[in-house]
């Protein structure tokens, strides 16, 4: 028997739509983390919280589409986080990259064990890309570009035939690989995610532009001093 998710039960009439919205997201994640899997059906976890199924449908199609707007949501907030503060305007994509990842990291910490469910039971390989973090990857690789742009434009970046073009590419990756290592990490206050994101960021940006070969290998170092039996 599914374990039921704790609601308010003000009912439809009570919320507004954009609070309505937002209880759905926040009683999905609550139901995926005391079940371990989706509601059987849209019915059944609409009527646990004391609402009309029509209710649902006036914002999301399925739970793939809450998922994928839960997922959005992070990255969001993460831009809307970074670009407000005044100083972001003053730093160096290489900076704003690193602000980036580290106030994501902070936003997912909030909903650490709903992101680990859903990476650990939905990604298996990093090149097939679920529906959920379609959204998601759309609106990263909109931050990148604009950022590689601007590396460009101060000669942080250098433009290189044929693989400019792919450098979005290769910090999505990157981005795969902070939330992995983030997930496995296991170091007081995520330290050892701090020092990861940190080292491949620089790495990424001596791949980008113009640097020495003892990136690479400090990161190698680095990886080889965290790896997991």
């Amino acid at each position: 028997m599914a374990t039921k998710a704790k609601t308010s039960k003000s009912g439809s009439q009570g919320n507004t739509e954009k609070e309505l919205k937002e209880q759905l997201k926040d009683n999905y994640k609550q139901y995926i983390l005391l079940n371990g899997h989706e509601p059987s059906s849209i019915f059944l976890f609409m009527k646990e919280l004391d609402l009309r199924e029509d209710d649902f449908y006036k914002h999301y199609g399925s739970f793939h589409a809450i998922e994928s707007s839960i997922w959005l949501d992070f990255i969001n907030e993460t831009v809307e986080v970074i670009t407000s503060d005044p100083i972001y305007q003053d730093y160096s994509a290489r900076e704003r990259l690193l602000a980036f990842y580290y106030t994501l990291m902070e936003r997912l910490k909030k909903d650490r064990s709903y992101v680990k469910f859903t990476v650990e039971n939905n990604i298996k390989r990093p090149e097939i890309l679920p529906q959920f973090l379609q959204k998601f990857r759309s609106r990263f690789l909109s931050y990148v570009e604009e950022l590689i742009h601007e590396g460009l434009d101060k000669g942080e970046i250098v433009n290189r035939p044929v693989i400019s073009k792919r450098y979005k590419d290769g910090l999505w990756l990157q981005l795969i690989f902070v939330i992995n290592f983030w997930l496995k990490d296991d170091s007081a206050n995520f330290e050892n995610t701090d020092a990861a994101i940190e080292k491949s960021v620089n790495l990424a940006f001596e791949f980008m532009g113009e640097g020495p070969l003892e990136k690479v290998i400090d990161f190698a170092k680095f990886l080889y001093q965290n790896r997991w039996k």
